[in-house]
């Protein structure tokens, strides 16, 4: 069970009606997904399913691509796994540099990094299974960082000379970027944004630590 996700957007403020102010939000198939009852649920919820070990261009990518092309709202976990060790965040799955990529109008990526679930839904509570429900009085921090705009046209003109002299192992990749990109140059691109966001994430994750419980 995670709680990060639909707990996290109470720091907003005052909820709102208007589902088009939503997000939406990619969603573990296996978990979110395993029947009927869950599946209308949580598609109410706007979530997308994906596949774990799908792939990046597995068929509801097309979907958040959607999303993105239409100006909306859409949160993803680029790290692809839970984590509750306070440790540095590991390398990024390219799912969300792909979105970056190959959306149509380039979206402004908002980096967020939240410290405290770990104590509400501890992994290891009681002989090492979670809480039955959720625990109250947990310190969270959510600290939200500066929009990140990326040069795709600056990055897709290097990823495209680095694909020249690159050796990178094939891996059946379509050219689907409009700018008709190989495989070597979507894997340099996906790669480096993906690098570019993890160091801006594990740096929110430092100053997080840093935070001391705010008491009123």
């Amino acid at each position: 069970m995670r709680l990060d996700d639909p707990l996290m957007w109470g720091f907003k403020g005052f909820p709102t009606m208007d589902a088009k102010l939503a997000r939406w939000v990619l969603a573990a198939e296996d978990i979110c997904f395993k029947n009927a009852i869950l599946s209308y649920i949580f598609r109410l919820g706007k979530c997308i399913p994906i596949t774990r070990g799908g792939g990046i261009y597995q068929a509801h990518m097309n979907e958040a691509l959607e999303v993105l092309s239409g100006g909306g709202w859409l949160h993803a976990f680029p790290e692809g796994k839970v984590s509750q060790e306070n440790a540095p965040i590991r390398r990024l799955k390219w799912g969300t540099a792909s979105l970056i990529v190959r959306a149509p109008v380039t979206p402004i990526v908002l980096p967020i990094v939240h410290c405290g679930f770990e104590k509400v839904m501890p992994e290891k509570f009681f002989f090492g299974r979670r809480p039955l429900v959720p625990l109250c009085s947990k310190d969270i921090k959510i600290i939200i960082g500066e929009p990140i705009e990326f040069d795709l046209q600056s990055l897709k003109q290097t990823a495209k000379t680095v694909s020249r002299e690159s050796s990178f192992p094939s891996l059946g990749w379509p050219n689907t970027t409009p700018d008709g990109l190989d495989e070597a140059a979507q894997k340099w691109l996906y790669i480096n944004i993906s690098d570019q966001i993890r160091t801006v994430m594990e740096r929110l994750r430092n100053f997080g630590g840093t935070l001391k419980r705010f008491k009123a």
